[in-house]
């Protein structure tokens, strides 16, 4: 039986991806699963995108024909060299049967299949991890020692090092999505090209500056119950699941804040005030007048909830913000009607 748990895989990948022909990389990580794979791929055929030594099969490919799946794998390279087979199973429903086939017959090229999330009863799985020669991986949204690691070798592949405070910053504004993560570790490595460390300032410049300087509008059109302006800042904005994140953790910033000068009492906004521009204090006085302390609260509540909901599935991380931010401006607005 080989199943390779998530914290495993790596260490697999570096070292035991020889040792099999058959490989199921599967979980709710679609990004890792996609990286993980090129991963594999990569090691197994010279040029992935020559169709004579990388042969791409879908669940659809095999459907009334399991043996193709088999006869792909057997078939001898016309003209030499290296061969593989990558079946993308994600959206299929049935290619036990074809998989089943694949690992009775022995002499075949290696085969990569990709799938989705899938039980520990799945039949996919329980035919490959008890194959001695085939290896079932997890791929499973990343934590943040993943994270961390993932960072420093990142950095270190571009000639970088970056301290712990930076690491730390970084980390804590990435999502769990793989493919999400390494977008902003990418535009982080280019904004640091040239020098010889990442500092914290540099992560705030380049993955979390820009994105809070953008996130005002929204902000205030949510608060404000501006339903109009709301919709054209989020157009605007064009998130990504890290920026999503990163926008509700402003708003949650924004609601508490607000919260703390409505319990101060009168004066009590002036140090949240302090250094904003002339358009923010004005729509910051709304809000301020409009929303009372259990308004907020609700909001706290809600914007929290929202948080979890992007953390815990950061493919729909986009449609979670949204969501949150229209209930927020809901809200505001009833309340800006009633007072």
């Amino acid at each position: 039986m080989v199943a390779i748990k998530n914290h495993e895989a790596e260490r697999f990948l570096q070292r035991d991806v020889g040792s099999y022909s058959t490989f199921l990389l599967h979980g709710t990580d679609i990004g890792l699963v996609s990286e993980r794979v090129r991963r594999i791929v990569k090691g197994l055929v010279d040029d992935p995108g020559d169709p004579f030594q990388l042969v791409r099969l879908t669940g659809e490919d095999l459907s009334g024909d399991a043996a193709r799946l088999s006869d792909e794998a057997r078939t001898v390279p016309l003209f030499g060299g290296r061969r593989a087979v990558l079946l993308d199973a994600t959206a299929a429903k049935k290619v036990e049967a074809a998989v089943d086939l694949l690992l009775s017959h022995g002499d075949a090229c290696p085969v990569v299949i990709s799938a989705g999330n899938l039980k520990k009863d799945s039949a996919l799985r329980k035919a490959v991890e008890r194959s001695r020669t085939a290896a079932a991986i997890e791929c499973y949204p990343d934590g943040d020692r993943e994270l961390a690691a993932l960072v420093e070798s990142e950095a270190a592949a571009a000639g970088l090092t970056i301290d712990a405070e930076a690491r730390n910053l970084l980390v804590s504004l990435l999502g769990s999505d793989r493919l999400a993560s390494r977008s902003e570790i990418a535009k982080l490595l280019l904004y640091a090209h040239g020098g010889k460390a990442i500092t914290a300032d540099h992560v705030v410049e380049a993955v979390a500056d820009a994105s809070v300087q953008a996130n005002d509008d929204a902000l205030d059109a949510a608060f404000c119950g501006d339903m109009p302006g709301l919709d054209a800042a989020m157009k605007k904005l064009h998130l990504g699941p890290v920026e999503a994140g990163l926008l509700l953790g402003a708003a949650l910033r924004h609601a508490a804040a607000l919260h703390r000068a409505k319990l101060a009492g009168p004066g009590g906004d002036q140090p949240f005030r302090f250094g904003l521009s002339p358009k923010r204090r004005v729509a910051v006085e709304r809000q301020l007048a409009a929303l009372s302390p259990d308004a907020l609260a609700r909001n706290i509540v809600r914007i929290g909830e929202g948080i979890a909901l992007v953390r815990r599935e950061p493919r729909l991380a986009v449609d979670h913000a949204t969501r949150v931010l229209w209930a927020v401006a809901l809200s505001s607005r009833s309340r800006a009607a009633r007072s």
